[in-house]
């Protein structure tokens, strides 16, 4: 099920997905993930993770917390979600528009409740569509809603 619908703002979340977007029950195979040191992944600790020792997806915590960053991910949607940071977060750090104006403009734009306007928490359909606006928006000199950027 895709997270956003032509027309109107997506709130209709079922407990699982929320539970899944929140990193607390792996999207894979649906198993509750397990708190482990980092060094598991990378060989050095870099903090804690929460870890699906079933299907090997994966996601940080928010520093000094056990909540994670998103949801539990694969390397396909891991690399997908960084480079929908990458581009994304230029709409922002470019002074184009405020960082909150940039989460307000992709929540309204993807049609998606603000609550779950994180790029930690996009599927890989998602994180692709992110990269494909944020694009247009850095290099659209005609855009349609200019409440979001700073002029």
């Amino acid at each position: 099920m895709g997270l956003y619908q032509s027309g109107k703002k997506k709130d209709m979340l079922n407990q699982l997905q929320k539970m899944c977007m929140k990193g607390v029950i792996c999207a894979y195979c649906k198993e509750p993930p397990v708190l482990v040191d980092s060094k598991i992944i990378y060989g050095t600790s870099y903090g804690k993770i929460w870890l699906c020792e079933k299907c090997d997806a994966y996601v940080g915590v928010h520093k000094g917390t056990e909540i994670p960053l998103g949801r539990l991910a694969k390397k396909d949607l891991r690399e997908a979600k960084k480079e929908a940071h990458l581009h994304f977060d230029k709409l922002w750090k470019s002074g184009k528009m405020k960082r909150t104006q940039a989460y307000q403009w992709l929540s309204d734009t993807l049609m998606i409740d603000k609550e779950y306007t994180h790029i930690g928490m996009f599927n890989l359909q998602t994180c692709k569509k992110v990269v494909e606006l944020s694009k247009h928006a850095l290099i659209s000199e005609n855009l349609t809603n200019t409440r979001y950027f700073n002029r």
